[in-house]
């Protein structure tokens, strides 16, 4: 199942798109299919048939793992 994650990378806008398996961080890379800018866009440093990416982890800041649309919300209470 693939998830969708948003990468920040140094020096750069964030982008979004999809992994089959969650990065794994003793590997030197992350691939990332369908890149994307947050609001869709393509990327403007990426040709626009470009499918997939391969960042080096030294390039990346964060990796944001997004919620699927199988997950349930979490219900809390609040005291009022």
């Amino acid at each position: 199942m693939p998830h969708t994650i948003l990468i920040h990378v140094l020096n750069e806008d964030p982008v979004i798109g999809e992994v089959d398996e969650l990065p794994d961080p003793t590997a030197g890379f992350i691939t990332l299919n369908s890149p994307r800018l947050r609001d869709g866009r393509d990327v403007p440093y990426f040709l626009p048939e470009t499918n997939t990416v391969i960042y080096p982890w030294h390039r990346v800041h964060s990796v944001e793992i997004m919620p699927t649309e199988g997950e349930d919300k979490i219900v809390t209470f609040i005291r009022e």
